[in-house]
């Protein structure tokens, strides 16, 4: 495909590197990520419109602390400083960084001085959200000082002549409410960028190189019920049309209405080819008397692997396949080293393990893609909408949110209770509020409980709401209390089998969103 010249990214160590790209694609610019230890020459081999240098956990003084090349800023392409890539900025420069004992973490007033080009039409004074220990003391020379905190004398600077500017602040968090105007001023006011990337641009793209990919061959992918692999197949369906073939393993392991949304829904609304393995008995044979977490997992993706290599050689003998379709995403490539040229996507995302004979050319639509862009495309698309906002779901599926030996009977509990919960979730509104929301049954724990004139020994549940930008880090979802006491009520009015309802308020870290 390609792509528009892009706005690198330069990751210097931060959580935020993602989420500045993420914002950047948000004002319909084209961004990707890189190493702060790329060369400038590659750098600007990739012809960057602009260059953003992000936070990161380093002191500029630590020891074997990333730097910035003075170089990088006489290149004519416009610098946007951020955080610890601010004070990079400033230090390369000539300004001066100290630590000068007034750490801010959190939530800040910001002064403006002198509105420039990032602060145009911005409030003289504005919450923003600082996360450092070193500060600004001055500036480089040349630059003019726009913005101050009470911690930090040097908060925002400008160099308007040679495109260069910063912050001492995170633009790209919520908890900066004017911070996307922020990062646009720099888009289109400082480095003069048109917002071109758009989703029907995608779309024409990706299905005009899939064309030129794939040619007259036919051609494979592996549904899982999700939404990464329903557009990925939806894009190459809409390129090649009747050259696809999609194969279902339905394990038995989804949750309910999942696997009627992929076998009727998603066709219907799509006209894909679908080959429907239903290979239940077998995953569940194979699982019988297996508590341990990690054998579950290993278990499923071995009868997974059997399970879909199966359906593929049929296919393979039919017809003559040379491709295989995956979901995989951008943050798969870069957090799998695939931002410095390498090709080594996480296995989960792979359909991996297939024998030598059964070997594919891959076809990835959307490698350059972050999940919001996903779910935008898959409703352009004309994709159910259920299966377009479709929470995460592990691979693996309710076996891991039985603790204990997964059984059609704790199946069947498990899929009655987290029913409910998705219903009250979406009831409420709440359904893209929350990134995902486990419903985990405590299977081998027996409570006690009271029901009409007797006891009961029921299962407790555990309700799991998290929100999220994208799933490395996570908190607790605090969903209204009525929501919570609907869906208390209903599961233990309506699913006999439990008899409490617990609420995990726990963050990740420490813990995982999953509880296997």
């Amino acid at each position: 495909m390609s792509l528009p010249r892009p706005v690198l990214v330069v990751d210097f160590g931060a959580q935020y590197a993602q989420l500045i790209a993420r914002r950047v694609r948000e004002a319909r610019v084209y961004s990707e990520i890189v190493p702060h230890s790329m060369p400038v020459a590659d750098m600007l081999a990739r012809r960057p419109r602009a260059i953003i240098l992000s936070g990161g956990p380093s002191s500029v003084y630590a020891p074997g602390a990333p730097q910035v090349g003075a170089e990088l800023f006489e290149t004519g392409v416009p610098v946007f400083g951020i955080c610890y890539g601010f004070q990079a900025m400033a230090l390369a420069l000539g300004g001066a960084v100290a630590h000068t004992g007034q750490s801010e973490f959190g939530g800040t007033k910001l002064s403006v001085l002198e509105a420039g080009r990032l602060f145009t039409g911005l409030d003289q004074v504005q919450e923003v959200w600082m996360s450092h220990g070193d500060c600004v003391t001055e500036a480089p020379e040349g630059f003019t000082v726009t913005a101050q905190t009470p911690g930090t004398p040097v908060a925002a600077f400008e160099d308007l002549a040679g495109g260069r500017v910063g912050v001492q602040f995170h633009p790209e968090v919520a908890h900066t409410p004017a911070g996307q105007r922020v990062l646009e001023h720099f888009l289109y006011d400082v480095a003069g960028i048109e917002p071109d990337w758009t989703h029907a641009g995608i779309i024409e793209e990706q299905v005009a190189a899939v064309r030129a990919q794939v040619g007259d061959k036919q051609v494979i992918c592996g549904l899982s019920g999700g939404v990464d692999s329903a557009v990925a197949a939806a894009l190459v369906h809409r390129a090649v049309g009747d050259q696809l073939t999609c194969v279902f393993v339905d394990h038995g392991l989804l949750r309910a209405g999942e696997a009627e949304q992929v076998e009727q829904d998603y066709v219907a609304a799509t006209g894909i080819r679908l080959r429907v393995v239903d290979a239940a008995d077998t995953f569940l044979d194979a699982l019988a008397g297996v508590t341990d977490p990690e054998q579950k997992r290993k278990i499923i993706g071995r009868e997974f692997i059997r399970a879909f290599e199966g359906a593929a050689r049929a296919i393979a003998t039919e017809t003559d396949v040379e491709f295989l379709v995956q979901g995989t995403l951008y943050p798969d490539v870069v957090e799998s080293g695939g931002g410095t040229g390498t090709a080594n996507i996480k296995s989960h995302h792979n359909v991996g393990g297939l024998p030598d004979d059964l070997q594919f050319a891959l076809v990835e639509p959307l490698r350059t893609l972050f999940k919001d862009e996903v779910r935008a495309i898959g409703a352009q698309l004309g994709l159910p909408e259920p299966m377009v906002w479709r929470h995460p779901f592990p691979g693996p599926g309710l076996a891991i949110r039985i603790i204990g030996e997964v059984t059609r009977d704790r199946l069947a509990v498990l899929r009655a209770a987290d029913l409910i919960a998705r219903e009250e979730l979406t009831a409420a509104g709440l359904d893209r509020e929350v990134w995902q929301f486990p419903v985990v049954l405590l299977a081998d724990v027996r409570s006690v409980g009271v029901q009409g004139d007797g006891r009961t020994y029921g299962h407790p549940v555990v309700l799991r709401p998290v929100s999220s930008e994208d799933a490395m880090t996570a908190d607790w979802s605090r969903l209204p209390y009525e929501v919570l006491a609907r869906i208390s009520t209903r599961i233990t009015n309506e699913v006999p089998e439990v008899n409490r309802v617990v609420l995990d308020i726990t963050s990740k870290p420490p813990g995982t969103i999953e509880w296997e």
